[in-house]
This record gives C-alpha cells, structure tokens and sequence, in this order.
C-alpha cells in the first residue's frame, strides 16, 4: 500500500513538472497594448526599451506585495488630487515619456526619496524628492530655485534676489515671485496609491503657484507600474 501511494505521488509530481515545462515552453508576447509592443525611452543618456515583462509567470516585487502598511501614514490617495491637476494611467504616462523625448517641456518626476529610487525607477524619469522641495524637512531656498528655475523652467518676476525668494517661501507669497508662463509640464509619481511622496510635492508646488493645469499625477505609481510587469531601471 505504501508503495502504491509513493509511486501515485511521484506521477502527480511528474505530471505537475511536465505541465510547468509545458506552460513555460509555451511563453506568450505580453504586449503594452494591441497595437504596441515596446517604445524606446532615453534615460540618463542612453537607450532603454520599455516593455512588459515577457515571463508569463513574473511575480511582483516583495517591496510592493504588501497590502497592509499602517494608515497613517499610508493611507489611500484620492482619485483626484487638486482641481486642475489630471490624474493619469499608465498608457498615458507612456504616452508623456515618448513625448518627452522630442519635447523638452515635458518632465516625469519621481518624487520619491533616493533610497526607494535606487530599488528602481520609470525609464526617463528624473528623481526630485518631495524632500528637496519642502522647507519643513530641510529644503533651502537656494536648492528650490535650482530645481525650480533649471529643472522646471520656471522664471523669476523681475529683478529678484535670492532674499526676496526665501521672504516669498516663508511668507507664503512665491506666486508673485516665480513666473510660470514657460514652466514645464510636470508628470509626479511615487510609490502609489498608498503613498504621500508625490502628493507632497504637488501640494508644495500648487502653494508656490504651479499651474494646476501643469501638473499631471500618476496616482498608481510603482505599485501599478510593477503590478504590469513593465519596464523598470537603477
């Protein structure tokens, strides 16, 4: 009896490798869309396709199979973060990184702290930490205008100083300090749905004046991004 269970065991088993082998051996095209397979995306200077994962039986990454993490802070973002601001999917933020590529009025953002980004970031995009955009955490006045007037275009009002710009920061008055006419359109991401990295900037940036309508956000982030198997870089 003993040996009749061991040897039914040992078919099961062989018969659940030669399916695994069989699946495996049969591996189908895991396209963006229909009519898209991969799109090419210049980061830091060089070439990346970005593409789906084309593993069939690719899992996601242990940072993001979390579903728990404690609210506060991590609690659920809302749909739409400000009047004004578009939330995006991401076929849209896709479509932004082809975009850019020929347009240099267009920047995808992840705003997210170094650490997260060196698990992985967006091909294309340029890390900007919400960090560095808040005085509360250390963000001086001379690092804001650095990456507000050379990373995102935006002008000053005049003939103003740097004293003039941290009275506007402290006083709550840099709309009438930065000029947003040539401002870049700005695409945010961090971690996703649960995440207030991004939101933190888009709040920052909307308090200085940012064009609401400049402002796009892509709620889903690296959760999603992750979730489709798609392309990702360090």
């Amino acid at each position: 009896m003993i040996l009749l269970k061991f040897m039914a065991a040992t078919v099961v088993l062989v018969s659940t490798l030669s399916m695994t082998s069989v699946v495996q051996a049969e591996n189908k095209p895991v396209a963006i869309t229909k009519a898209l397979s991969a799109v090419t995306i210049t980061h830091k200077g060089m070439a990346v396709e970005l593409m789906r994962e084309q593993d069939n039986a690719n899992m996601i990454t242990q940072d993001f199979a979390l579903t728990s993490r404690p609210c506060p802070p991590f609690c659920i973002q809302p749909m739409v973060f400000a009047p004004g601001v578009e939330t995006l999917g991401e076929l849209e933020v896709i479509d932004h990184l082809v975009r850019m590529q020929s347009d240099e009025k267009i920047l995808v953002i992840d705003s997210r702290t170094p650490n997260w980004v060196a698990k992985g970031t967006i091909p294309g995009a340029i890390n900007i930490s919400w960090v560095s955009l808040t005085p509360a955490k250390g963000a001086t006045t001379e690092g804001i205008m650095d990456i507000m007037l050379n990373q995102m275009d935006v002008t000053l009002i005049g003939d103003v100083d740097e004293f003039e710009v941290d009275e506007a920061i402290v006083n709550g008055t840099v709309a009438d300090v930065f000029n947003y006419a040539q401002a870049k359109t700005l695409v945010l991401f961090c971690n996703g749905m649960w995440c207030g990295q991004s939101p933190a900037s888009m709040k920052t940036l909307l308090s200085f004046g940012y064009p609401a309508e400049k402002i796009k956000w892509f709620r889903g982030g690296m959760q999603t991004w992750q979730v489709l198997g798609l392309t990702t870089v360090k």
